[in-house]
């Protein structure tokens, strides 16, 4: 098992500011309770809450946060409805976009994204022109406080696509049908102090570009990612 993770470039800090955490746990209740809202509301026969939930957990979201969002969804008085809906297209220097989005009303998102994109120096493609760059994964980070050779043992009995030894910590990537199983087996065995733990898309290859671009397409996902509706953004950027 090897390779070159660029997960530490793309994931959020932890210890954000106040103002940023707020921003993540709305995405984050708008995430569940969708999740919840479509299937049952008990994560141990809902796989896709389940998911969302750990990746709640890894945000450091409050429990009563969690558990708010997801009575809300039970609450069948509570008519409110999204949509599923991504879009996808290129940022400065042809940097490969896909942004995925929870939305009420899709012409008001479309809007948004569309003019973010166009204001910053990139431009909405059609559907599938990116998309194929990136693979949808589960991926585990673990705090770099646990010896290495010890754990690389400890995996080979799990069913994981990848591990990868990073100065911030050790990433672990699994099929998402098998995150959940590779997870508890990992905090069963002790393993149990994540800085990420999520499914997600991953680029299959990334992209160097010169500081000033770079910095162009950090400001064009920052912006895109201060957009109510937007969920997540994944590209393909070398940071």
């Amino acid at each position: 098992m090897s390779g070159h993770s660029k997960w530490s470039t793309i994931k959020r800090k932890k210890g954000a500011i106040d103002s940023e955490r707020s921003k993540v746990f709305q995405k984050l209740a708008k995430e569940l309770y969708v999740a919840a809202k479509s299937g049952d509301a008990n994560p141990d026969n809902n796989s896709a809450l389940r998911m969302v939930i750990e990746k709640a957990k890894a945000e450091n979201m409050p429990k009563s946060n969690i558990e708010s969002a997801i009575n809300k969804a039970k609450n069948k008085g509570n008519d409110e409805n999204y949509e599923s809906v991504r879009y996808e297209g290129y940022g400065p220097g042809g940097i490969a976009i896909m942004i995925d989005c929870l939305t009420d009303n899709k012409n008001r998102t479309a809007g948004f994204v569309r003019s973010a994109l166009t204001k910053k120096g990139g431009n909405l493609g059609t559907d599938g022109s990116v998309s194929y760059l990136f693979e949808r994964k589960g991926v585990l980070v673990l705090e770099k406080d646990y010896d290495e050779d010890k754990l690389m043992e400890d995996i080979l009995s799990l069913d994981v696509l990848d591990f990868i030894s990073e100065e911030e910590g050790y990433t672990i990537y699994t099929d998402p049908a098998n995150f959940i199983e590779v997870k508890d087996s990992l905090t069963n065995m002790g393993y149990d102090n994540f800085i990420v733990s999520e499914v997600t898309f991953v680029p299959n290859n990334y992209i160097n570009l010169d500081e000033e671009t770079s910095d162009k397409v950090c400001s064009l996902i920052d912006t895109l990612n201060d957009l109510d509706d937007v969920q997540n953004v994944y590209h393909n950027l070398e940071l």
